[in-house]
């Protein structure tokens, strides 16, 4: 029998692949033990618990861009979000790094890489947010791998994206090369100004018009573009928070072609639609792309489901009420983000796995597997295995709570699920073998943290 440091006791494991009643023995940060007998230092009762393996978000902002860092701001960084994560079950955050002009991706992670290790407590990687495609920062992307970085992203909705198409075809090819994913955020910016114009020409600039000015024909054409990138390239493409139906159609039709092209969303479409915009503060429910329909909500949850959506992620990005509502704001110049991560994982367990929309494997392949593979963290991360990370969240699937803003731990004052009544909660977070969270309480310390390398992406 081994002597271990710790072991979680009458749980039952969940992975992609599997449900099973199994102790967990962990030593060094690691699971060395899976079932058996064992004895360790200390243990830890899960009886009647769910173990997930820990949440991996891979879209979060928890740095401003640089040189945007004047009030009004997001508010959260790399503490503040941790812990909210943490005390969601979220273990591991993919961060968005925005390079400031003329700055290249590994300058930009070198500069990110300094805040994590100050301030994150969840384990972090980073993604290099492109703006420009310049000689320079082509040229860095061939070296990102060697350096723990496995992926890139731009933008489609930037207001130059239009005149460097070129630039970014040949940025998706460079990253296919080297063995990297891109990330896009699939909104067409000429279709979003036109309709934008036209409502602010109509007189038509209250928030319910929102969703019209980034119309899901703006998030089709766009999506079908990043395909072609996908398809002439070769090179894996990821779509970041698609919300429509008709744009996931359009990836299903993708991959049925054998096209790497893998779809995220996130909760905002999961459990909202674009009634939300008539309310007295909608604004506090804006992002980008809008909310949809009741029928794109109900594509979406098929769509996890029956496996043609790989990822749920929140795009974290949260401000303060004041600056969501601010009244001088109209359709054409709304704040976007709002927090989500400390109700991520519950929320997609109480409406996903006790709705009895999706599986119990279903629900870890989207909130942690899947980006493990896809963002070459796998198996270290992902999944409850020996030799893995013991990223472990200890869920009680019975726990209810009300969602309120005074519960949270983002800086954010305000949560667009007030009131919510949500069963199944963390109730013990592990990260790396250490308890960071445990009955309502963040213990784990700004700075222990730790800014993860990552290997080339792993088929799905």
């Amino acid at each position: 029998m081994s002597r271990l440091d710790l072991v979680i006791r009458g749980g039952t494991v969940v992975t992609a692949g599997a449900v099973a009643a199994a102790d967990v023995g962990i030593a060094d940060g690691v699971v060395v033990q899976i079932g058996g007998a064992m004895a360790a230092a200390q243990e830890l009762d899960a009886g009647g618990m769910l173990l997930f393996p820990g949440g991996i978000d891979a879209h979060v902002h928890l740095s401003n861009p640089p040189g945007e860092v004047a009030e009004p701001a997001w508010v959260d960084d790399f503490a503040s979000g941790s812990a909210a994560a943490l005390a969601g079950g979220v273990t591991t955050l993919g961060n968005m790094t925005f390079l400031a002009p003329g700055e290249t991706p590994l300058a930009g992670l070198a500069r990110e890489a300094a805040l994590v290790r100050e301030q994150a407590i969840a384990d972090v990687f980073l993604h290099p947010v492109l703006g420009e495609t310049t000689a320079p920062v082509l040229d860095e992307i061939p070296r990102l791998l060697a350096e723990g970085c496995n992926s890139i992203k731009f933008f489609m909705s930037f207001p130059d994206f239009d005149a460097s198409v070129a630039g970014y075809l040949e940025a998706t090819r460079r990253a296919g090369a080297a063995e990297l994913i891109t990330l896009i955020h699939c909104e067409d910016r000429a279709l979003i100004t036109d309709a934008t114009a036209r409502l602010v020409a109509a007189g038509r600039t209250s928030l319910r018009h929102y969703p019209e000015s980034r119309p899901v024909l703006a998030e089709l054409v766009a999506t079908q573009r990043a395909i072609a990138f996908a398809e002439a390239t070769g090179a894996p493409v990821y779509v970041v928070h698609l919300s429509s139906r008709r744009a996931l159609e359009a990836c299903a039709d993708a991959q049925a072609r054998g096209i790497p092209v893998f779809v995220e969303t996130r909760p905002l479409y999961l459990h909202l639609t674009r009634e939300r915009f008539e309310e007295a503060e909608g604004a506090k429910y804006v992002g980008q792309p809008p909310l949809r329909e009741r029928e794109d909500l109900d594509a979406l949850w098929a769509a996890i489901r029956q496996g043609t959506l790989q990822t749920v992620c929140t795009d974290h990005a949260p401000w303060s009420l004041a600056a969501k509502l601010d009244p001088a704001l109209s359709v054409a110049d709304l704040r976007p983000g709002v927090e989500n991560l400390q109700t991520m994982l519950p929320m997609l367990y109480s409406e996903g796995v006790r709705g009895g929309r999706i599986s119990l494997s279903r629900f870890v392949e989207v909130t942690s597997t899947n980006a493990a593979k896809l963002f070459g963290l796998y198996p270290r991360k992902g999944t409850i295995a020996v030799g893995g990370d013991a990223d472990i969240v200890v869920f009680d699937p019975e726990l209810t709570r009300t969602v309120t803003a005074s519960m949270l731990e983002s800086n954010a004052d305000y949560t667009v699920y007030e009131g919510w009544e949500v069963t199944g909660w963390p109730i013990v977070t592990l990260r790396r073998g250490e308890v960071v969270y445990r009955h309502g309480e963040v213990v784990g310390k700004p700075g222990s943290g730790r800014l993860v390398r990552r290997e080339r992406t792993r088929a799905l």
